[in-house]
C-alpha cells in the first residue's frame, strides 16, 4: 500500500521540481541578458555636466554593452535632482551642495567646480560686494551655479533687492556680457570651459576674486576655498594674472536608492577601471576620486558603488562556494609564490615611479637655472605630459597609488618651482 502511494507521488514531485528548475532557469537566463536602459539628467550642453555625461555613456556602453544611458538636457543640478526623485532619470550629476532626500545616494566624486565672477572692464567692479546696484546674468533658476550665488550674495550682503539678477543658458549669459546687457556674470563651472575661455579672451571681461572661502565654509560646508591658477584660461597674457581665490564645490554623479545593486557597481566599476578612456574623452575624468579620497564629501553613498570601494562580494562567495573550498588547498600551497610574485610587482612599480621622480628632479634642476620663458612654458608643458603619464600608469597598475603620491609630492614641487622661475622672468 505505502509503495503504491510512493509511486503516485514521484511523477507531481519530478513535475514541480521540473517547474522549479525551468522557472530559476528563465529568470536567470533573462537577468543575465537583459538590456538596463538608463537616463542621466546632466545639464546645458556648453557645460560640462553635459560633456561628462556623454563620454560616460559611450564608456558604459563599451564595457558592458547590457546597460545603455541617454544623456538628458537639463537646466542644472536642481532640475536634475527633480527628475531623479520623480523617477523619470535613473542617474544625475549634480553640485555637492544641494540638499538631498534619504533616497538619493552618491556614486562617485567627479571633479571640483570652480566659481567664475566675469564682469565687463568698464563696470569697474573689483569684488563681489560691490555688485550692488548692477545687473547681473546667472545660470537658469533650477541650476546649482543660481542657487549658489544668492548664498555668496547672502554672506556678503546683498539681497534681491541690491542688484538685477537675469537667469539665462549659458551662451545667451556669454552674449549678454559681451554686448554690455549686464555688468556681471556669475557660473559655476569645471576650470578650463572653452566656453569660458573664449569669453575671457575677448578683452573686455575680468575674472573677479570670491574671498573668505573658509568663513563660507563655515555656514555652507560643502564649500572649499579654491583658486583660479594664474594663466587658466591664457598663458601668453596670463588670465588671470595671478593666482586668484575662488571658492568651490564637488561635481557628484548620485542615483536613487531603488536602482540595482548590480548596475551601480558596474557603472562604478567603469568609472575606475576605465577611466584612461575616460580622461581621453572628458580631461575632468581624470579627478574621479573614491569617498575617501574627497575632504568636501559627505553624502550616502549607494551600496552598488560601496561594494566596489570596499572590494565585497559576498555574491561572488556564496556562488562559488564550493569551488572555493576545493581550491583551499591549492591556494595554500601557492601562497608562498604569490606572495614573492606580489613583492616583485611591488618593486617594479616603484621603480617605474622612481623613474619619473629622477626626470622630475632634472626638470627642477634645469627650472631654476632658467633665463628664457619660452623654453620654461615648455618645460612646463613636459610636466603636464609627464603627469598625464603617470595616470595612464596609474590606471593600468603600471604605477602603485603610493607611488603614484610619491611622485604628485615631487610633481607640484617643480610646478611650484616653475611658477616662482616664471615671477622671477616676468620681473
Amino acid at each position: 500500500m505505502q509503495l503504491s502511494i510512493q509511486n503516485k507521488l514521484i511523477f507531481p514531485l519530478i513535475l514541480l521540481s521540473f517547474i522549479t528548475a525551468s522557472t530559476f532557469g528563465w529568470q536567470w537566463f533573462r537577468s543575465q541578458n537583459r538590456v538596463y536602459s538608463l537616463a542621466i539628467a546632466a545639464g546645458s550642453p556648453q557645460g560640462e555636466y553635459y560633456a561628462f555625461a556623454k563620454a560616460l555613456a559611450q564608456v558604459v556602453a563599451r564595457h558592458q554593452p547590457k546597460i545603455q544611458i541617454e544623456v538628458l538636457e537639463t537646466e542644472g543640478s536642481l532640475e536634475n535632482l527633480e527628475l531623479l526623485s520623480d523617477e523619470r532619470v535613473q542617474l544625475a550629476l549634480i553640485q555637492s551642495d544641494n540638499i538631498l532626500s534619504p533616497s538619493t545616494k552618491a556614486i562617485a566624486s567627479l571633479f571640483p567646480e570652480i566659481s567664475h565672477l566675469i564682469v565687463a572692464k568698464e563696470s569697474n567692479i573689483d569684488s563681489f560686494s560691490e555688485l550692488k546696484g548692477k545687473k547681473i546674468a546667472l545660470m537658469p533658476p533650477r541650476s546649482g551655479s543660481y542657487q549658489l550665488f544668492w548664498s555668496l550674495s547672502s554672506h556678503y550682503g546683498l539681497t534681491e533687492l541690491d542688484l538685477e539678477a537675469v537667469a539665462y543658458p549659458p551662451a545667451k549669459a556669454h552674449a549678454a556680457l559681451l554686448e554690455r546687457k549686464v555688468d556681471a556674470l556669475f557660473r559655476v563651472i569645471a576650470l578650463g570651459n572653452p566656453g569660458v575661455s573664449q569669453l575671457l579672451h575677448h578683452g573686455q571681461t575680468d575674472l573677479v576674486a570670491i574671498k573668505q572661502g573658509a568663513a563660507l565654509q563655515l555656514f555652507r560646508p560643502a564649500l572649499f576655498p579654491s583658486q583660479i591658477p594664474q594663466g587658466t584660461y591664457n598663458g601668453a597674457v596670463p588670465i588671470p594674472a595671478k593666482d586668484l581665490p575662488v571658492v568651490a564645490v564637488e561635481a557628484v554623479l548620485v542615483t536613487r536608492e531603488d536602482i540595482p545593486h548590480s548596475i551601480v557597481y558596474e557603472i562604478t566599476r567603469i568609472l575606475f577601471e576605465a577611466r584612461n578612456e575616460l580622461v581621453k574623452q572628458n580631461i575632468q575624468a581624470a579627478m574621479i576620486s573614491q569617498p575617501s579620497e574627497s575632504s568636501h564629501l559627505s553624502l550616502s553613498f549607494h551600496e552598488g558603488a560601496k561594494t566596489y570601494y570596499n572590494q565585497d562580494r559576498p555574491s561572488f562567495l556564496v556562488e562559488y562556494a564550493e569551488f572555493l573550498g576545493l581550491l583551499l588547498s591549492l591556494i595554500v600551497l601557492c601562497i608562498s609564490g604569490i606572495w614573492q610574485l606580489k613583492m616583485w610587482w611591488q618593486g617594479r612599480q616603484k621603480n617605474r615611479a622612481d623613474l619619473y621622480n629622477l626626470e622630475i628632479l632634472q626638470l627642477i634642476a634645469q627650472i631654476n637655472s632658467m633665463e628664457d620663458l619660452e623654453q620654461l612654458i615648455l618645460v612646463r608643458r613636459h610636466l603636464f605630459e609627464i603627469l598625464a603619464k603617470v595616470i595612464v600608469d596609474l590606471d593600468e597598475d603600471r604605477v602603485s597609488p603610493e607611488s603614484f603620491q610619491s611622485f604628485t609630492f615631487t610633481w607640484k614641487i617643480a610646478m611650484k618651482a616653475a611658477s616662482h622661475q616664471e615671477t622671477i622672468l616676468r620681473n
